[in-house]
């Protein structure tokens, strides 16, 4: 019975007095689910138990595991809250009744596939309740995390939609969450679970190949520690040392990463791993000098999170050295640290009677303080699940201010970041930034242990609305992204209704495209009044980029045919509206991509010439009965597009323009220059791109390149050439 294995586990930590309380609420449990069956035929008690041996495996307080035996009572059972708060106090009483309101949220949409972002105002609303459920009681959310890790573990007896759907809500919120908390031991089952039932057989691929190597993995080890031990031993270093295995979601993820960069599963070093333990901090630092006299140690590979320990708390010294030939990753910690890598804020006893308090766990967890704060200032629940998104859920760099003060912030944000962290005041007036003593550009990406000086003018100051460009990369953080919205908001309707048209007129000018009706592109994202739609883009609530997207995913959101090829390999064929599928080609006159209102012509003998409807040859043509609808189909290819950039004619401007294209990953199929009297050039190219999302992506940024006065995309417009052979033109 696994009460058993729950009691015994917890005789190992908590004192004789507090083992009654748990052995209460077992009982307790026990009546109230007696004749109760999951869905996969067990008794459901196991459920609560599991719940409260996964907690007792983070050594949490007894209260925790009562509440844990306790958690399903109220939902599941003819229980009144009162009962339990008569029976075990108010304390255990608020922790399931905050469990049981958890229990009901949901943060999954209604079908499969349906990812957080796309969440409803309701399901965003459920994770502010769980954020602020964990500010006022972490513990409420250890029950819940230790609940959900069960229910991973006893998915398989459920249908597969509902299979992929609850192990996608963990994947996207759950695992995050625990990584977050640094409870690692609950992150890797979460993501290994979640990725099982998302991708199967990605995830048997995966199992496979580490399978494969696992004899010679374990012998490495086996050799490495033999040595490490016989070296300690000598120097009278006391050490724990073990392997440390990767689990399945990680490896996965660094194959993709390395899939990427042209490299193979063999290249993945630190699926060999020594995990050391020691009792002090300069005992870590005398193992791994140890350690680097044994072996080379790679350039690069070694992180100090002992002197910057990671956001969660976690601390350690990592380095990579060879040996004989095959890359080892060594970890050096102290037995407190790893307690505090293994279980995260659970490791620091904050709950636990008779124990001296952390003084340092309100500060570990003053992001989630933060959070909350910060919902308060957000306008709406995309911007607060944006928030989570990219401010909590993802990675953190530390930062220091001039004076020594740390700030962690999202990787990958930049100095606007930073100021805005400090003081909305000190972003808006932000004029440049030095990092390290050195000047840095506005959209640099800050490092571990940059000092950040920002540089700011002494009068009045507005933000630039550039800032809001995603594809400047500004602004990493929602935070800074929502104070830097809420300045344009405060200026004057008529001026951000203004500001609004002449950014999205631009737009339309840029790549080229002819609307039917402004009304219709408001409504597409979700604006019934024109001038609420024109306002937002003003003040940057919505940008062009946006905009083109929307376009973009209008177009291949049209029925599926056998597909577009790419433009490199034969001609693309597109959907021929109620004649059933027809030779066709792209018209060399105009160029469409994926996005562009198209129009047939049939020809003579080529079948069906696909044009933009405002191409000059179509206006013009006489045979209008050779004109017939057309659609685009998949857009998995690529498309040829002329662009013109117009610029000083500096040093460097052409290269400056090919990086950018380059890092797009978008060909450049032509290229040509024109140089002018007035010290200003024309560059022409012909890109190979994906479509209209990607266009006006590539547009923005060689936009922001120095000395860029002009970038758009080059129409039909009508030539000698074109006015003299319309026909041929058509049938080419």
């Amino acid at each position: 019975m696994s009460y058993s294995q729950l009691k015994a586990k917890v005789e190992e930590y908590l004192p004789a007095e507090k083992l009654a309380l748990i052995e209460s609420a077992y009982d307790f449990a026990r009546k109230a689910h007696e004749g109760q069956l999951r869905i996969s035929g067990e008794p459901y008690l196991e459920h609560p138990i599991q719940t409260a041996l996964i907690l007792a495996e983070l050594q949490l307080d007894a209260n925790s595991i009562a509440a844990a035996l306790l958690h399903d009572v109220l939902e599941n059972c003819d229980i009144p809250l009162s009962d339990i708060e008569i029976t075990f106090g108010s304390e255990i009483a608020r922790l399931v009744d905050g469990v049981t309101k958890l229990s009901k949220l949901s943060f999954s949409g209604a079908g499969d596939g349906v990812s957080v972002s796309r969440t409803s105002e309701q399901q965003t609303e459920n994770l502010r309740k769980m954020l602020v459920a964990m500010a006022e009681d972490l513990r409420v959310v250890f029950i819940k995390l230790a609940d959900r890790l069960h229910n991973m573990r006893t998915l398989g007896v459920l249908p597969s939609e509902k299979q992929r759907r609850i192990a996608r809500e963990t994947l996207e919120i759950y695992a995050p969450l625990s990584h977050r908390l640094g409870i690692w031991e609950l992150k890797w089952q979460m993501e290994d679970l979640s990725f099982r039932y998302l991708e199967p057989e990605k995830y048997r691929k995966v199992a496979r190949l580490v399978a494969a190597r696992r004899a010679r993995r374990e012998s490495v080890i086996a050799q490495v520690i033999q040595i490490l031990e016989a070296e300690f031993d000598r120097i009278g270093l006391k050490v724990e040392i073990s392997g440390r295995p990767k689990h399945i979601y990680s490896i996965n993820q660094k194959m993709d990463n390395y899939a990427a960069q042209g490299k193979t599963f063999d290249n993945i070093h630190d699926l060999l791993a020594i995990r050391v333990l020691v009792d002090t901090v300069p005992c870590c630092y005398t193992a791994i000098g140890v350690i680097h006299n044994l072996w080379r140690p790679l350039p690069g590979d070694f992180d100090d999170y002992i002197a910057n320990p990671k956001p969660n708390g976690y601390q350690s010294l990592h380095t990579v050295v060879m040996y004989g030939g095959t890359p080892l990753e060594i970890q050096i910690r102290t037995y407190d640290m790893h307690r505090v890598a293994e279980f995260g804020v659970a490791a620091h006893w904050r709950y636990k009677e008779g124990k001296k308090k952390d003084l340092h766990f309100e500060e570990k967890i003053g992001w989630l303080r933060q959070l909350i704060e910060w919902r308060r200032e957000l306008s709406g629940a995309e911007e607060f699940l944006e928030s989570v998104k990219t401010d909590i859920f993802i990675d953190q760099v530390f930062a220091y201010t001039p004076k020594g003060e740390i700030k962690d912030l999202p990787k990958g944000a930049t100095p606007l970041d930073f100021a805005y962290r400090i003081h909305t005041e000190l972003g808006h007036r932000c004029i440049g930034a030095r990092v390290n003593g050195r000047l840095v550009p506005l959209n640099y990406q800050i490092q571990n242990g940059d000092i950040v000086d920002i540089m700011t003018t002494k009068g009045d100051k507005k933000p630039s609305l550039d800032w809001l460009n995603p594809q400047l990369g500004y602004v990493q953080t929602s935070h800074a992204r929502e104070k830097i919205r809420q300045w344009f908001r405060k200026q004057e309707r008529t001026e951000n209704i203004e500001r609004g048209r002449e950014l999205l007129d631009k737009e339309i000018r840029r790549l080229g495209i002819k609307l039917s009706s402004r009304e219709e592109l408001a409504k597409l994202l979700n604006y019934d009044d024109m001038d609420e739609f024109l306002a937002a883009i003003g003040y940057g609530g919505i940008s062009t980029h946006q905009i083109a997207v929307k376009l973009s995913a209008q177009q291949e959101q049209q029925k599926e045919t056998t597909g577009v090829m790419p433009v490199k390999r034969t001609v693309p064929t597109v959907n021929v509206l109620g004649s059933g599928d027809m030779l066709t080609h792209l018209a060399q006159c105009c160029h469409p991509v994926p996005g562009d209102s198209i129009i047939g012509y049939v020809t003579r003998s080529r079948g069906v010439s696909i044009h933009r409807q405002d191409c000059y040859n179509i206006i013009h043509e006489d045979e209008q009965e050779r004109l017939i609808s057309v659609d685009w189909g998949s857009t998995a290819a690529l498309y040829p597009v002329n662009i013109r950039v117009d610029a000083w004619d500096r040093v460097g401007v052409m290269r400056d323009i090919t990086t950018i294209v380059a890092e797009e990953k978008v060909n450049i199929a032509a290229a040509s220059s024109v140089r002018h009297d007035d010290n200003t050039v024309t560059e022409y190219f012909t890109l190979e791109t994906n479509g209209l999302a990607q266009l006006s992506r590539i547009l923005g940024k060689i936009e922001g390149i120095r000395g860029v006065i002009n970038v758009a995309r080059v129409g039909s417009e009508p030539t000698a050439k074109t006015n003299s052979s319309t026909q041929a033109n058509l049938n080419n």
